[in-house]
Parts: C-alpha cells; structure tokens; sequence
C-alpha cells in the first residue's frame, strides 16, 4: 500500500532537498496514512464498549461519517485535493484530534474513566464540527446540533463562536447556500457567511473568524494563521520544553505576523529555490505561540513540528521575514526527515539518550542526534546560499550563522555515520548528509567567523563532557 523511495530521493533528502516527485511521494503516502488514521478512529469506536462510546455516540459519529461520504463525492473546490471533503481532514491539526481520540477509545479502564470520558465526549463532538464544516464548504444544506467546548465551538477553517453560557452548550446550526446561522438557547441568532478558502464572516460580536496570510507565492491559496483550533496545543513531555502555549491573536499580533510573512519568499529563495518549492508544497498552517520568556528579543523565536499533525508549523510571532524564513527552513526538514522514516527503516537504535550535540546540553538519542543534524545541515546550507548573495544588508551576520551551523553539523556527524544501527538505506543517507556537508566547504566562510564557530563547539562540548562524561560514546567524544 506504501510506495517504495526510489534511490534518487532518498539522496535527495539527504541533502536536505527535495525535487516536486520526491516532495510529493512524502505528501501522497502521509495523507494516505491521515485516511487511514481516520478510519481506525471509526473502527476503534465500533469496537468500544459501551461504557466506553455509548450506543448514541456512535450512532452520531455514522451520521458524520455519512455527511463527510456525501461530501466527498463533490466535484473538488480547492485545487490543491481531489475533493472539499480531503481538504478538510488533511489539515495538520486534524491528526491530534484523531490521534486523542483514539487514546480515549483504546485506554483501558482506571481511576480516571471520568475525566477520560468527558475529553473523549468533547473529541467525538469535535467530529461534528468537522463533518458540519466539510459538508458547508460542499455546499450540502444540513441541520444539525453541535456542542460548545467550554464556552467556545471552534468551526475548523471557519471561526469560532463564543456562546451566551459557559460549559459544554448545544448549538443548532443550519446551513444554506453559503451561509451558516447558529441558534443557542437566551442568545441571538447568529449568521455567519462562508468564505472562499479560509474564514467566515459574521456582523456578530460571539463570532471570531478564522484568520490566513496571503499565499506563498502569487498562485498558491491562503496559509491559515490559525490561533483558534482546540486540537492545537502541544502535548505535555519533554520533547517540546515549555512550548506548550498557544497564542490567541490580536490585531497588532496579526500585523506583526503579515509584516514578517510579506517578504517571507524572497528570504526563502535567496536561500535556494528548493527552500521556497518544499515551503509551497509542505506547509499546510501555521499555528501561533507565545514567545518563552528566555527567548530574548532581536532575531529570537520558538518554533516547533509535531508529527502527527504534518504540514503544520507552530511558531512565536517572528520578528523578521529572514528569521521566519529560517524557522520554515529548520521545522519542515524535521517534517521531510519524520515523513521518510514513516516510509524508510534509517537504523534501530535504541531511545538511550547518550550522544553529544552542540545545539543542546543534554544528551540525545540517536533518533533526535539525526533529528537535530539534519535540520542543522539544511540551516548551515541556507545561509551559505544567503550569505553568497551579492549585495545583502546582513551578508556577515549569514556568514556567521553558517559557520556556526556547519561546526555544529562536522561535530554531530561521527556518531551518526559511525552507528552499527544504520540500515543499508540508513548508511547511504547519512553518507549523504557527510557529503553535503563536505561540499559545503568549496566556499568557506570567512576565517574569523569559522574560528568562533568552532570555539563554541568546543566550549560546548567541554562543558557537556563535564555533566555528561560517564554517558559520552567514543564515537561521539
């Protein structure tokens, strides 16, 4: 059912490239794997126990897989899928729904069935919005009842109305050529008008509309902004640190966020034109974050993937159009990089975190050392390529950031391309990774630069070697 990666795009990644069939592959096979994680959403609810999915449940849940089958057998309305329905469930926030709801129906019983129960009433309601949403943008008239979420229901691409009462609320929605009016209990009616693409407009004050920046490039459809989903926080755990904070817009947020993606593509393509095509075909949203406290001011952000919502980009508001530029260089390749190991065994190692990388102070494992390397090869070559370009303003400040990225790369590599876990696949990419990343060198930066660089390395590795002596490999010493 999964396609085989040819020999040429697996190199191709390794250099953390991509041509529109490789790019494509990785899209086709993760949307294929979005479907599927659907239908195990409905097969998981069939199989449940009542006590766990009651009879009505998942009656409920049929009604909305039905809505979304009539759908889907619309003509298309976005070009970029094959029908308005997939338009819908391929958006990257669609997967931590599916994958929360299925941690509810799968969690075996316990203390906390109460509480398991109440998120896990709220994800299959969240369904119903779903299906309500894809069926309006098919242009089905419908009446359904749908459920606030503490105050709040949140219409995925539409907006959100902000209800009378607190709490969980049911909200009638009809639906009728284009428009939308939602009916709750001691509270006006509210009309909401359906846009193309992204957003809803309503005169409302209970109604916030979801917000887009303007495509990538002249041809491309809007890039939702998207502050307003439920399903867009990041999960607790030490993968992500403390960005776990998503950001509800204001207006001076907004602008500060279209100032910055305004001159977004040029920074990508002065970066290489592979950076602006992988931008175009894997971006899907972006989903704002508070800034963290010790980020700092200047060119400083936060930024993070997750896997199972692909195409999506959480970010701090950035200060600049080069910076966020960097953030889309950097996140994406962790997306390229999660999207091939879904189809291509690189190694087998262990989660032991026990290796050295210059870009962090604790030790990594194997997974997150390649993880960190190969988005720290992309940066290295994006601002080669910047800092190549004649007549930049911050040309010298390029330089430096590839002299440090690179020195970060050469001191990460060993342990990679030394690993017994390396696949033959494996072994091939990471060989092609230490070829990039040699080749690098046929325009060096300037010595001084590259001296600084390579003393931070040291520094770091000094100091990580006094925390962390007992755990440093030889490989990786």
């Amino acid at each position: 059912m999964f396609p085989v990666v040819p020999e040429r795009a697996l190199l191709e990644l390794a250099r953390t490239e991509g041509g529109p069939e490789t790019l494509t592959l990785l899209v086709r096979d993760q949307d294929t794997r979005r479907l599927l994680l659907l239908r195990a959403v409905l097969d998981a609810a069939e199989a449940a126990e009542r006590s766990v999915c009651t009879a009505a449940q998942k009656a409920r849940l049929r009604e909305d897989w039905a809505l979304l089958t009539e759908a889907d057998r619309l003509p298309a309305a976005d070009a970029r899928f094959a029908n308005p329905a997939r338009a819908r469930l391929f958006h990257p926030l669609t997967g931590p729904w599916a994958r929360s709801c299925l941690r509810g129906l799968d969690a075996a019983p316990g203390p906390t069935d109460g509480e398991r129960a109440r998120r896990l009433r709220r994800d299959l309601a969240h369904f119903s919005a779903i299906a309500a949403v894809v069926a309006a943008g098919a242009g089905i008239p419908f009446r359904t009842r749908l459920t606030a979420r503490a105050g709040v229901l949140a219409l995925p691409s539409l907006g959100a109305l902000h209800t009378a009462r607190s709490g969980d609320v049911p909200v009638d929605v009809t639906c009728t050529e284009g428009r939308l009016v939602l009916r709750q209990a001691d509270a006006p009616d509210v009309t909401v008008h359906l846009e193309s693409g992204v957003g809803a407009w309503s005169g409302a004050l209970a109604w916030t509309p979801a917000h887009a920046l303007p495509g990538l490039t002249r041809t491309a459809p809007p890039l939702p902004l998207d502050d307003l989903d439920p399903y867009r926080e990041l999960p607790d755990g030490p993968g992500h640190g403390n960005l776990r904070t998503p950001l509800a817009l204001d207006d001076a947020e907004r602008k500060r966020w279209l100032q910055a993606w305004s001159g977004t593509a040029l920074a990508l393509r002065s970066g290489g034109a592979q950076r602006l095509a992988e931008a175009g075909a894997l971006l899907r949203c972006l989903v704002p974050l508070e800034t963290p406290p010790d980020v700092g001011t200047g060119r400083g952000s936060c930024s993070a993937t997750r896997r199972e919502a692909f195409g999506g980009l959480l970010s701090s508001t950035p200060p600049d159009a080069v910076t966020l530029a960097a953030t889309l260089v950097h996140e994406l390749q962790h997306a390229k990089l999660a999207a091939l190991g879904d189809l291509v065994t690189l190694h087998r190692a262990g989660p032991a975190a026990r290796y050295f990388a210059p870009w962090r102070t604790d030790p990594r494992p194997y997974d997150g050392l390649l993880q960190g390397t190969y988005s720290h090869l992309a940066m290295a070559a994006f601002y080669q390529r910047r800092a190549l370009v004649g007549g930049l303003p911050d040309r010298d400040w390029a330089w430096a950031q590839h002299a440090r990225y690179r020195a970060q790369v050469g001191a990460a590599l060993p342990a990679l391309v030394g690993s017994p876990d390396l696949t033959v696949r494996g072994r091939r990419f990471v060989d092609e990774m230490a070829a990039a990343h040699e080749r690098m060198a046929e325009h060096p930066a300037p010595r001084g630069h590259v001296a600084r660089a390579q003393a931070y390395v040291a520094s770091a590795r000094a100091l990580w070697a006094q925390r962390h002596a007992s755990a440093l490999p030889p490989s990786n010493g």
